[in-house]
Parts: structure tokens; sequence; C-alpha cells
């Protein structure tokens, strides 16, 4: 009974079609589905090399919140222990950014005095405005090591137990002098 009432039904409703919503005519398409309308038509995307990482701070607390955000947010290790991560900028990464878009704030990762390597892993910094610094140790110039171990090993120079020796010695003797 179903079947033939769908045979009879099919070809009225495929008459009928949903209404996709309105799309304008013009503008400049983007991927993703993203269409721009410029306000002048001889408009060009200026130059713009996108960061490589972006570093992602949760500014919202993980508590009422559906469990598919709470899910993503586990993933990105930005749950209520960690605030700040850093990810890597590639579309399914994004598409993870964009439905929690009003949990975190997005900052690019910018590298000033160019991109650090293996060996100044350990000496980088990462500012909150996304700026990564590189700050390696600084070594002592060899004439400064050579004046420290000469006047570490001058028989001249009064160490410590010499000067109290001798503070206590004028202490006691107030009008004697010292050595």
């Amino acid at each position: 009974m179903d079947r033939q009432l769908l045979k009879i039904l099919n070809p009225v409703f495929t008459s009928f079609s949903r209404s996709k919503g309105f799309k304008a005519r013009g503008g400049l398409r983007y991927p993703g589905g993203i269409v721009y309308f410029p306000r002048s038509p001889d408009h060009k995307d200026p130059e713009y090399t996108p960061s490589k990482l972006f570093r992602v701070e949760r500014i919202r607390p993980v508590k009422n919140n559906p469990w598919w955000q709470k899910l993503i947010l586990k993933e990105l290790k930005i749950d209520e222990e960690n605030r700040v991560t850093v990810v890597k900028n590639i579309p399914e990464i994004n598409s993870r950014l964009w439905k929690i878009k009003h949990l975190i704030k997005l900052t690019p990762i910018t590298f000033p005095y160019g991109e650090p390597s293996e060996e100044d892993i350990n000496h980088t910094i990462l500012k909150e405005n996304g700026q990564c610094i590189v700050t390696k140790t600084l070594a002592p110039h060899p004439t400064q090591i050579e004046a420290l171990e000469k006047f570490d090993n001058n028989k001249n120079k009064m160490d410590s137990t010499t000067i109290k020796k001798d503070s206590r010695y004028k202490w006691n003797n107030a009008y004697g002098g010292g050595f």
C-alpha cells in the first residue's frame, strides 16, 4: 500500500524543491563557501602570508557547554587544567577552532627574529601577542674568565674569614685600631 502511494505521489513531490536560501550574484568566491562582495570592482586582495602556527587561549569556562565542544577542547588540550596551546594552521584544526570560536582567543604566531632551530627550542619565549622570541644564553668573554681566575687566585685579596676577623677585632678594641 505504501509503495503504491509513493509511486503516485513521487512525481508531485519532485516538482517542489526546497529553497536553498538567497544567493546573490557576483562577488569573489573563496574556498570554503565564502563569498566576498568588494566595494570597488577593481578590488585585489593584498599579499598576505598566513602564519604556520596559532596560539589558542581559552577565555570562557568549559562548564555549561555541549559535550562536542568539551571534546574539541579536550582534544586540543585546552580543557580545565590548561588555558593555552599551540596548534598548526591546517584546515582540519581550523574547522575545529571554528566550532569553538566563542570559547577561545586565537592569535597567529610570528617570528620577528626568524624561526628557531632545534638548538634554540629551549630558549624560546612565546608572548601573549603571538611573538615567538629566541633568547639565547650569553657566554662570558674569555678576558672576563681570565680576570675572574686572576682575582680568585690573588693572595693579597681579603677573603671573608679575614674580613670577619678584622671586623671583630675592631669591634672589640674600639680605640686600638686594627691589624
